[in-house]
């Protein structure tokens, strides 16, 4: 008979080997929807291309658990290495991603909603965006993102990208006049000053910093292109910006999705629930704020009680070594299987309270 962490390690193996770079995530999605299916979920593909699986009793709170199962480009190969499991999205997010399904599937006292949401590498969480405006807010939201079996992430920064583009008359190169190319420098050191001026840090990887990076930076004499990533802290003002980069430049300036930065309490219900659970497992819960972004920056519209969790070490996103800890997987799901009863609890108190009539104090003789 296959033990359950046999079971989960078969599944990510399986995950990792149907290749779902962003854009062609379908393969797995039907997958994923046949692996629901038999562990006794309701299932559904929607319009956007998101996996759907839910388990638990109707009417009890309502857990979303939004994993994101498309990954970068690039070719890690599967294999397993004693207790290390590789392959192309190993950790962002398929690891993540294996482990709310299979906790979702064992729920009992809440509704578990788990969704397997495409374009969260390079099309600005198109699947969560989706999921914004079809589905009803759910009472508490786990994001399954890279944070060690023993992490809780309370945030993340916000980005905004900027594409830069200049022409000029052809020049030779002893004359005065700047060249594109020494334009479109000169625009990356603008953007780079005036995030330091305006949310600048000692260390540039605070939570509280801005910080930008030159992406590509190509061109010649008459044109030029640059394109910068920047992470913003928040509060950032996006239209200071904007207006700012306009003003100084003379060449065209473009801006893609603004996301604005995410931070949640460590007193918010999801991450009580996930630290106690932590704790339950003999851990030492590490509260994390990340400076790249996720579908968290997207679900926090919905106003409700949400953290980021899941397996893995965030350092390996994207690299050629990237691999999960086939321990701290399963050990993941030890967690998640008490946060999400304790999270009942916290909930439905929640909801008592919040419907719980008030005492007034009023003044007077009468």
């Amino acid at each position: 008979m296959t033990s359950s962490a046999d079971h989960l390690t078969w599944l990510l193996r399986s995950m990792l080997s149907i290749p779902s770079v962003s854009g062609h995530e379908g393969r797995l999605a039907v997958f994923l929807a046949e692996q629901m299916e038999h562990l006794g979920m309701d299932t559904h593909i929607d319009e956007a291309g998101n996996v759907h699986g839910a388990a638990g009793p109707v009417g009890a709170p309502t857990v979303l658990l939004l994993g994101h199962i498309d990954t970068v480009p690039g070719t890690v190969p599967v294999c397993r290495v004693g207790d290390l499991l590789y392959g192309r999205g190993a950790v962002d997010a398929k690891g993540p991603m294996a482990a709310l399904i299979t906790a979702a599937s064992r729920a009992t006292n809440v509704r578990a909603v788990v969704v397997g949401a495409v374009g969260e590498e390079v099309a600005g969480s198109r699947g969560t965006r989706h999921l914004l405006r079809t589905m009803a807010p759910p009472d508490a939201v786990v994001i399954g993102e890279p944070s060690g079996w023993d992490g809780v992430c309370l945030g993340y920064k916000g980005r905004v990208g900027v594409e830069y583009e200049v022409t000029r008359p052809p020049l030779h190169t002893s004359s005065p006049e700047p060249t594109a190319v020494e334009a479109a420098v000169g625009f990356c050191a603008l953007v780079k000053e005036y995030l330091r001026a305006h949310h600048g840090s000692a260390d540039s990887v605070s939570f509280d910093a801005a910080a930008g990076t030159v992406v590509s930076l190509r061109g010649d004499l008459s044109r030029a292109e640059a394109f910068l990533t920047c992470r913003v802290p928040l509060g950032f003002d996006f239209d200071a910006f904007e207006r700012h980069l306009r003003r100084h430049s003379d060449g065209t300036v473009e801006f893609d999705e603004r996301v604005a930065a995410v931070r949640r309490p460590r007193s918010d219900p999801v991450a009580r629930a996930m630290r106690a659970a932590i704790m339950l497992q003999g851990g030492e819960p590490v509260l994390k704020l990340k400076a790249g972004t996720s579908d968290m920056n997207v679900a926090d519209r919905w106003g409700v009680p949400m953290v980021a969790y899941g397996p893995g070490d965030a350092h390996l996103d994207h690299t050629s070594d990237e691999h999960i800890v086939l321990p701290e997987l399963h050990r993941s799901v030890a967690v998640l299987d008490t946060a999400l009863s304790r999270l009942a609890t916290l909930l439905k108190k929640r909801a008592a309270d919040a419907t719980r009539p008030r005492e007034v104090l009023s003044s007077g003789t009468g």
